[in-house]
């Protein structure tokens, strides 16, 4: 994707065609970490003549303080495809120009016990301040200004990619990670594929991912397709729910290349080394010892220590004049969130430190109430039961009832509409009523979004026999709510972990 230049000299928004590879194979790099640990003096000389260098920190200064234990990576993920012919790009559905710009970036916080992992994918449209700094086409100094954060390195190389980030979150970069997607391919590959599992079909013509549901074993190309893929019928919400499905394709590379012994032979641990690392540059101050010594920390990290967050966004379609659609963070609960890893906290329970470990006996705590553009209340539901249960469209009624949707009526028998044995729960609705459509599926995940011409705005639920349960949701506007007396706020962003993601 070649970046456009505006009449005022900035780039615009680049082509709706996305990519988050690099989000994958960054979580490849880090199962490689694990797996590496210990092997001794002659994988570091080996791992040094691999690893390509940089310094991302030139030249930066008023940085936040660091954080009070723990070690913040941000991965940046570039559109590069250098070396890669016409015919392979087309073969693997990657077509079209590269840009100088980041598509993904991820903050990575591994707390000081290193056993516990959070990380939040930075939405690629966020509308941000770039710090003053240096230009990286023509070398003049530029003062600050605002645009959206992918830009960051096109307009100022690497630095301003950490800058920018830093400024945006408050939270200090202590290493830098930079991968393309050339050997993405391959590494899934050298670790023999990687299982996903899906309870509905998936398809998605531009990425040329077609998906059965239930359980299949994915090689390379298919798994570039399933992490790439943002066009699925079943899922208008795009890069939302591609989000979801990449969080579940990285634990199940992690618990590929550590639980199957896939790469304990040397051999095979080399081809794959030379597949992951061959694309990677790092911070100057990130050496191969060190990542060796932190595998051997990490050793005992599990998929339910790994916590991926997300970002609460105020407005995914905020207009800016020569930016185009831009996304907007909210501020408190975005602020919430970077506070509680920049503190060492576990952030689904940001009141509580993860380096003090966790009490076997603790009560688990319930689902985190989901931010969403439209309020429920401004929403009118109708419920179905689609399966032979009694009570269970009942129960969904109330659930959801209990958020604040408008209920048409009560729940009815799915046959009314012809569906008796629903397992998969759909949402019916008309494309007119896009955006609340969001805010029913953020209270049902998983759920299947049909789009229905002419149903009008009445939105129809038909529960099937996997519902467990509605998810909290309430308006982005609304602050989180404080517990009585003045304790510590809940939190206000959604947050999931390795093992509710994992396929079993």
């Amino acid at each position: 994707m070649a970046t456009r230049s505006t009449a005022a000299g900035r780039p615009a928004a680049p082509p709706a065609r996305r990519r988050r590879w690099p989000m994958t194979l960054a979580g490849m790099v880090a199962a490689l970490v694990l797996v590496t640990s210990g092997v001794g003096w002659a994988w570091v000389k080996y791992l040094d003549g691999k690893i390509d260098r940089v310094d991302p920190f030139a030249g930066l200064d008023d940085r936040p303080d660091g954080a009070t234990g723990g070690t913040t990576f941000l991965i940046v993920g570039t559109d590069s495809r250098e070396g890669v012919s016409k015919e392979r790009l087309n073969e693997l559905h990657a077509g079209g120009e590269a840009c100088d710009c980041t598509d993904t970036m991820i903050l990575v916080h591994l707390n000081a016990k290193r056993d516990q992992a959070t990380m939040v994918s930075i939405p690629r449209d966020s509308y941000v301040t770039f710090p003053a700094h240096k230009d990286k086409a023509s070398g003049r100094d530029v003062g600050e200004s605002k645009g959206k954060i992918n830009a960051a390195y096109t307009l100022g190389g690497r630095s301003l990619a950490v800058a920018t980030v830093e400024k945006a979150t408050n939270v200090r970069i202590d290493h830098y990670i930079e991968v393309n997607f050339l050997s993405f391919v391959s590494v899934v590959d050298e670790i023999g594929g990687v299982d996903m599992c899906t309870p509905i079909p998936l398809k998605d013509p531009k990425s040329g991912l077609d998906l059965p549901a239930g359980t299949t074993h994915l090689d390379g190309v298919q798994a570039l397709q399933y992490v790439r893929a943002r066009h699925i019928s079943s899922d208008p919400t795009g890069d939302i729910g591609r989000t979801q499905r990449q969080q579940k394709f990285m634990t199940q590379v992690l618990a590929r290349a550590t639980g199957t012994g896939t790469l304990a032979n040397p051999v095979k641990l080399k081809g794959v080394l030379d597949a992951a690392l061959g694309s990677i540059k790092v911070d100057e101050g990130l050496s191969a010892q060190g990542l060796l010594d932190l595998g051997t920390k990490l050793k005992g990290l599990s998929s339910s220590g790994i916590t991926y967050a997300q970002i609460p966004l105020k407005t995914m379609d905020y207009q800016v004049k020569d930016w185009g659609s831009t996304v907007l963070w909210d501020d408190a609960g975005s602020q919430a969130l970077f506070d509680a890893m920049r503190n060492d906290q576990d952030v689904a329970n940001p009141g509580k430190s993860p380096s003090a470990g966790k009490s076997p006996s603790s009560a688990p705590a319930g689902p985190a109430t989901v931010s969403v553009d439209v309020a429920p209340a401004d929403i009118y539901l109708q419920v179905y039961n689609g399966t032979t249960q009694p009570g269970l469209g009942g129960k969904a009624y109330d659930g959801l009832a209990q958020q604040g949707f408008k209920m048409s009526g009560a729940a009815r028998a799915g046959q009314q509409i012809g569906i008796s044995d629903a397992v998969q729960t759909v949402i019916r609705y008309d494309p007119r009523w896009d955006r609340s459509v969001r805010s029913v599926a953020a209270a049902l995940p998983g759920a299947e979004l049909k789009p229905v011409d002419g149903l009008g705005r009445t939105i129809e639920v038909v529960v099937g026999s996997s519902f467990t349960g509605v998810t909290p949701v309430a308006a982005a506007e609304k602050p989180a709510s404080t517990t009585p007396g003045g304790g510590a706020p809940s939190p206000a962003y959604t947050t999931t972990t390795g093992d509710k993601v994992v396929c079993k």
